[in-house]
């Protein structure tokens, strides 16, 4: 559960000072509504605001200000201790020599924002939770190596794992990516499972802000939380906009009705930058833009077609036309902002002709009307994708564009974004597709297994594409069991070496995300895996 999918699809020394500037000391702007952000991001309506069972980006957003979590990440994308005392290490004895027994120590006098008291209790039944089978959570790669659970006292936990486990920050509730977060015992405790609970839609966490309705279709409405345990922010009152489309949220900005679009996508920053009365910044992201390649259908399970299709994709074009040059071509499914990717690995260039005759040694011949077939059956693929994005929807004709002119015939099928992101039966984590587009964000030690790995297909895990290479299942076993990055960084080179020959995953571009703000926002410091971590000091 390490990757969130996001539905709105020369920097390194921006990399450790990100920050958003002062704005006017008295608000400058006339929209400005003192103490009061309002946000948005460009989605369809959400299928829950409870991040076990929900991965989308939207939601972590909620979730890193509303909900109960081990550990935050700071400006630089490293762990910082929220409910613990002390983040566990092998050097701090937290971890034990053998890297199979972990201990957590929890803070005292901490409430949930119902002002129940939080302890181990929680901290135990949350884990349960996950691993138990009848809730529909996103993948339990890591949680499924606990074999034993000790609570000493109500503030400390320990966990007996199978195998020792490089990714128990973020995986066991950790913020940065789509892990899971504490849920409240005295609320779910006595449920058979949570899939269907009333608090789903208002859950109750330990942040600096609780939820106080969501507005199906509307808003999600946030307040300082009374019972927080450092205290109480400087904002009082956050709302997230639900805005389906993108050009909407533009105009929604223009009319100074949204102060804040976090990892505002590439084909709108310039648009951002024109606006009066804000500010955007740019920054490399964690995130990648790709194509996912379904190996349920026979079809893409022939090497020589996947390499085919990413042949005829001019890559540079795309991220001109669509990007407006915000984009890092690579080939690396591993942004370079993580300093675990590997650079050596080269660009497969835009060839059409090296593209159709991989196609015509796979015995894929050109018909009558263009498009290729094999043993009387057209090579034809259903490509899904979600509305309200109008630059993906460029994307995808450039893409269809290319494609037809080796031969490639794509079906082109639109869903909401709470139908196409749904778990368990949406159309990704469903399979109910051939080819789909949208962006992964990675997590900070550049774990894959929860993408890659054999057994990680739904409902295991976030392996949308049915993959499987034993020899990069091995690698990526033994990337878990080492705790020393060095150690580490062998298996990840050979994981992003062998995908990239593999090709389950096509790689558009690493985002370059923008961050547009109301000038009279203050204190806000985004980072790069969670940009709702730091909210205490954010004020307008």
């Amino acid at each position: 559960m390490k990757s969130r999918v996001l539905t709105v699809v020369a920097l390194a020394a921006l990399v450790a000072c990100t920050k958003v500037s002062t704005g006017g000391a008295g608000g400058h702007n006339s929209f400005t509504k003192s103490h009061y952000l309002r946000y948005s991001d460009a989605g369809g309506d959400l299928a829950s605001l409870n991040p076990v069972l929900n991965s989308e980006t939207r939601v972590g957003y909620i979730a890193q200000m509303t909900m109960a979590y081990f550990a935050r990440y700071d400006m630089h994308n490293r762990p910082i201790p929220e409910l613990l005392t002390v983040i566990p290490t092998q050097a701090n004895h937290g971890i034990s020599t053998d890297g199979m027994t972990i201990t957590w120590h929890l803070r005292r006098g901490v409430r949930w924002s119902d002002g129940a008291p939080f302890n181990a209790d929680d901290v135990v039944f949350s884990t349960n939770a996950v691993n138990n089978p009848a809730n529909n959570v996103i993948g339990r790669d890591g949680w499924n190596l606990i074999q034993k659970i000790d609570e000493p006292d109500k503030y400390t936990v320990v966990y007996h794992l199978r195998k020792p486990y490089a990714a128990y920050l973020p995986t066991f509730f950790g913020t940065a990516g789509a892990n899971p977060c504490i849920l409240p015992k005295h609320i779910l405790g006595n449920l058979p499972n949570i899939n269907q609970a009333p608090y789903n839609a208002k859950p109750v966490g330990i942040g600096p802000f609780r939820v106080v309705i969501w507005k199906r279709g509307d808003s999600v409405e946030l307040e300082a939380n009374p019972y927080y345990w450092r205290g109480k922010p400087k904002l009082q009152r956050i709302t997230y906009r639900i805005v389906p489309d993108r050009n909407t949220l533009i105009t929604l900005m223009q009319t100074g009705e949204v102060d804040l679009w976090p990892q505002v996508p590439s084909g709108y920053i310039d648009r951002t930058k024109s606006l009066s009365g804000f500010n955007t910044i740019v920054v490399p992201s964690y995130y990648f833009a790709h194509i996912d390649l379904n190996f349920k259908n026979p079809i893409l399970r022939d090497t020589r077609v996947r390499e085919a299709l990413r042949y005829a994709i001019d890559r540079k074009t795309l991220v001109q036309k669509t990007a407006f040059g915000y984009g890092i071509i690579q080939e690396s499914v591993v942004s370079p902002a993580n300093p675990v990717s590997d650079p050596r690995i080269s660009l497969t260039p835009y060839d059409p002709q090296k593209a159709m005759a991989l196609l015509d040694q796979a015995g894929w011949k050109v018909g009558p009307d263009g498009i290729r077939t094999k043993n009387g059956q057209r090579l034809s693929l259903r490509f899904a994708s979600y509305t309200g994005a109008p630059d993906t929807d460029e994307r995808i004709e450039l893409l269809r564009s290319w494609w037809k002119a080796i031969g490639v015939d794509i079906a082109l099928q639109k869903y909401a974004p709470n139908v196409f992101f749904e778990n368990p039966n949406g159309v990704i984590y469903g399979g109910k597709f051939d080819l789909t587009i949208y962006s992964w964000g990675g997590d900070p030690i550049g774990e894959l297994s929860n993408l890659y790995e054999c057994n990680q297909a739904p409902p295991n895990g976030q392996n949308m594409m049915h993959y499987c290479n034993p020899k990069v299942d091995a690698a990526m076993e033994q990337f878990k069991r080492s705790y020393d990055e060095s150690k580490r960084q062998q298996f990840v080179n050979f994981e992003q070496e062998q995908i990239v020959k593999d090709v389950p995953t096509i790689v558009l571009y690493v985002l370059k995300d923008g961050y547009a703000y109301n000038t009279d926002l203050t204190g806000y410091h985004p980072n790069q895996l969670t940009p709702f971590d730091d909210m205490m000091k954010v004020d307008i």
